[in-house]
This record gives C-alpha cells, sequence and structure tokens, in this order.
C-alpha cells in the first residue's frame, strides 16, 4: 500500500466503541444554523415615520434634526422655503465671519443692533447690518464658508430661500468647533439665541422636555404674496439635554394664519425629537 493509501486508512478508520473491531468514522452532522435577528435600525424605522409625518403636508413642511452628541440625524423635505427672519442669524455670522482679525470683538452699537436684530427680531436693525455685509454678495460668500449649499440670498434679505438641510448646516457651523467661526462668535451668537424674548420662545423650544431651560431659537414668520398672502413659519435652534444635543430646524408655509403655522411648526418639532429619542433610548452614552 502506498503511504498515501496508509494516510487515507489511518484517518478514514476509528476503534469501535465495544471491542477492537474498526470501522468507519461517523460523518459529523452539519451544524445547525444558529437563528439570528437582523440588527434593527431604529433610526431608519424613526426617519421613514417620520417621513410619513411630513409627507401628509404636501411639500409644505420640511424639517431636519441633529444630534451633536452622538450620530442620530434627520432631513425629510428638501423644498427651497423664504426664510423671513431667521436668516436674520445667517447675517449676524456673516457679519462675524467679516470681522479682521477673527474673532475681534463687535463695536458696542454694533454689538446692540446684533442684540436688537436677534432677540426681538427688530428688522432696522437687521437692515442695518445687511447693509454691513454688502447684502446679498456677503451673504453668498459668508455662506460658502459656512457650508451652506442651498440658500439663495435675496436683495430683500427676508426672501431669502433656503432648505431645511441648509439650516442644519448653518446651526453646525455656529456650534462645532471645527467651524468657521472662533469660540467666541459662537458663544456671542447662542447667546442672543438664548435670550430671545419671551413672545418669540415658541416653535422648536416646545420640542423640550419639561424643565430643560437649555434652549435656543430664531423664528422667522411673515405673508407671502406669490402664495395669495399665506403665511410661511420657520424655527431653527438648539435644544440641549442630559443625553442629546438636538439641533433642529422645521420650515413651513402656505398657513392660513400665523398661530396656525405656529401649531404646526411646534408638533412637527415635538413629534421629530420624540421619534428621535425613542430610537435612541438604548445606546450607550453619548460620545462629545
Amino acid at each position: 500500500m502506498s503511504l498515501a493509501g496508509v494516510a487515507t486508512a489511518a484517518f478514514g478508520a476509528t476503534r469501535g466503541r465495544y471491542g477492537d473491531e474498526t470501522g468507519p468514522s461517523p460523518r459529523p452532522s452539519p451544524a445547525s444554523p444558529i437563528p439570528t435577528t437582523p440588527a434593527i435600525d431604529r433610526i431608519d424605522q424613526a426617519r421613514t415615520r417620520i417621513k410619513a409625518y411630513v409627507e401628509r403636508y404636501e411639500g409644505r413642511l420640511a424639517v431636519a434634526a441633529l444630534d451633536r452628541q452622538g450620530t442620530a440625524a434627520v432631513t425629510v423635505g428638501a423644498k427651497r422655503f423664504e426664510t423671513a427672519s431667521i436668516v436674520k442669524v445667517n447675517i449676524l455670522a456673516a457679519l462675524l465671519l467679516r470681522q479682521r482679525p477673527p474673532g475681534k470683538a463687535l463695536s458696542s452699537a454694533t454689538r446692540r443692533l446684533a442684540e436688537a436684530m436677534i432677540v426681538s427680531s427688530d428688522n432696522d436693525a437687521a437692515v442695518a447690518l445687511w447693509q454691513r455685509i454688502e447684502g446679498s454678495r456677503g451673504l453668498a460668500a459668508a455662506n460658502r464658508a459656512l457650508g451652506l449649499r442651498e440658500t439663495k440670498p435675496n436683495p430683500h434679505w427676508g426672501l431669502t430661500t433656503t432648505t431645511a438641510a441648509d439650516q442644519l448646516r448653518l446651526l453646525t457651523a455656529l456650534t462645532s468647533p471645527t467651524g468657521p467661526l472662533t469660540p467666541q462668535d459662537r458663544t456671542f451668537i447662542m447667546g442672543l439665541m438664548r435670550k430671545v424674548i419671551p413672545e418669540q420662545r415658541w416653535g422648536v423650544t416646545a420640542a423640550r422636555e419639561p424643565g430643560n431651560p437649555s434652549v435656543y431659537v430664531k423664528n422667522g414668520w411673515d405673508t407671502a404674496d406669490v402664495d395669495g398672502g399665506r403665511w410661511l413659519v420657520n424655527s431653527i435652534g438648539r435644544v440641549v439635554e442630559a443625553r442629546h444635543d438636538w439641533l433642529i430646524a422645521v420650515l413651513s408655509d402656505h398657513h392660513v394664519s400665523q398661530k396656525e403655522g405656529i401649531r404646526v411648526v411646534e408638533k412637527a418639532a415635538t413629534y421629530v425629537l420624540k421619534e428621535m429619542r425613542a430610537a435612541t433610548a438604548g445606546d450607550g452614552p453619548s460620545q462629545q
């Protein structure tokens, strides 16, 4: 017998359980597959529900939200909406980006204009600062630095158009340590958004958890001539919680009244964060 045959005989035979007889080795039975359950993408499920919620408004509503302390993010709705007064945050960011050297403090008079523009949404202050940044050209230049891609400045600043996704990019640039603004500038903008007067603290602030004071907001509202005088109502801001740091934008139009628009925006913001919190409830401690 050849060596190969010996090897085959040796490895193909085994001693019987009783006595010395030999016989073929029993073949191992195929391993039974271990039942597995596909991982559930809870964020994707939440996104599906949020999309269904937004689609009820037939393109008249768009939302975007991001957790700065995690990976949860959602954007639904690609329509461009007129900004109304939410563009005032963008104007202030553009103004700060023009400071030389970067981070240089604004003059006391300019700071007062900035505060009036954000805290009480003063239009005269907005006009003054719009001129300081050279209007549409200055806003467009700033938005390139801020990473905005879908915002189209208009000479009448309130008619600037934007998307929910771009407003989320703006909020990200205003809060990120790697963004184009200095820490002092980011603190200044967030500080003003936190001080918005009580009668204008509606909108995305409705999504905060009870007792949470860490909210930042800027709202915009106006009637649109191109929509038969119906109302557009927008809200952008930040909601900081124990485990999350939400950036959120809700844009909408075609409302019969400002009150109705506010109701729609607040319900949408509340629904979005409710879904996102539930989708991340089982996650471990968030990382900054």
